[in-house]
Order: C-alpha cells, then sequence, then structure tokens
C-alpha cells in the first residue's frame, strides 16, 4: 500500500470511527458533518444487506447483491471489506474515498471494527481511528432494544459480536466512552479538529 500512501499524498485525511452497534457512533458522525469548518463528508460504505427503516440507497448505504459485492471483489474496487454477518458484506469502495478527496475534503467512516483497522493499516498517517464505547453491554442492549428495527435474534447477534469487538478497542488510536452524548460529541470534535490541523500526512 506504500504506492497508494504516494499517491496520495496531497490528499485529505481520513477520520474512522468504529464502534459496535448501539454505542453511539452514528450520532457522534453525524452530529461532525454539521460543523463546516472540519470540512469533512461522509464515505458512504456499499453493502449486501438489505435496508432498514428509512434508510437510501446513495445517502446512508450503496445497496448492491451480494453477487455484484463479490464482482467489486474481484475487481479489487474495495479498499477494505469484510463479510460482518453471514452474507451480510460491508466494504469501502476506492472510487468513494477518491470522491470525496477530489473535493478537496477529509473523509469520515463510520464503519466495522475490522474495516477501521484495515482503513488505518493502509493510511497509518493520514488516519484517526477512534472507538466509540458503550459504558456497557447492558447498555447497549438497551439501546438496540429501544430502536426497534431488530428482531430478538438479531439483537442477540449484535450483542455477542460487541462483545468480540470491544476486545479491539485498544488498537485505535483513541477510546471514546460514550456515556453521555454531548461529552462524547464535544470530545469527538476536539479530537477531529486537532488531528486535522496539527498531525502532517
Amino acid at each position: 500500500m506504500k504506492e497508494q500512501e504516494k499517491a496520495t499524498a496531497n490528499s485529505g485525511k481520513l477520520i474512522v470511527f468504529s464502534a459496535p452497534s448501539g454505542s453511539g457512533k452514528t450520532t457522534i458522525v453525524h452530529h461532525l458533518l454539521k460543523q463546516k469548518e472540519l470540512n469533512l463528508d461522509f464515505s458512504i460504505s456499499a453493502t449486501s444487506r438489505a435496508k432498514r427503516g428509512k434508510e437510501v440507497h446513495g445517502k446512508d448505504y450503496y445497496f448492491i447483491s451480494v453477487e455484484a459485492f463479490h464482482k467489486h471483489i474481484k475487481n479489487g474496487d474495495f479498499i477494505e471489506w469484510e463479510e460482518v454477518y453471514t452474507n451480510n458484506l460491508y466494504g469501502t469502495l476506492k472510487e468513494e474515498v477518491n470522491r470525496i478527496w477530489s473535493e478537496g475534503k477529509h473523509v469520515i467512516f463510520d464503519i466495522d471494527v475490522i474495516g477501521g483497522l484495515n482503513i488505518k493499516n493502509q493510511f497509518p498517517e493520514k488516519t484517526l481511528a477512534i472507538f466509540v464505547q458503550p459504558p456497557s453491554i447492558e447498555e447497549m442492549e438497551r439501546r438496540l432494544r429501544s430502536r426497534k428495527t431488530d428482531s430478538e435474534e438479531k439483537i442477540k447477534e449484535r450483542v455477542a459480536k460487541a462483545a468480540k469487538e470491544l476486545k479491539f478497542a485498544q488498537d485505535f488510536d483513541v477510546i471514546l466512552v460514550n456515556d453521555n452524548l454531548e461529552t462524547a460529541k464535544n470530545e469527538a470534535y476536539s479530537l477531529v479538529k486537532n488531528f486535522i490541523q496539527h498531525k502532517n500526512s
């Protein structure tokens, strides 16, 4: 990936937010996107899963078939991808990141823990990787239930996955514990602002 780093030497930064479901990372990312002075744009992930709730193609995700996803993998179109659950594939398309960089902006990601670490490994100097940690697994489960978007089986699957994901927290640059959303938003803003302003690529 050294060549890729060289080719993008003059491009923007990469801000990765990863966390178990129910940690509040999506709310924090949406808050940061509203702060115009940060000059951020959201990296829309591709996924093979079905839409949930009011999700919109091309805004929340690029919803594509399992077959189309595998074709992209074969063509080397992804910076990173992962099969998060059986036949539920997620990935970051190279053209999505290049689209944002071509507009002179920094890229912000709301992605799976393994995907976040893959981006950090590929672009170590350009990436700030933040792990958003729920106060506890119990609180995370309560938040998932309050959403009313998942079946009982899916909630149990997410809770089991979260227990594994928490073990990767120490591999991130920063662990942001979200036990108070407003505090977490402010801390995230400071972290991102400082990284963009002071860290040289």
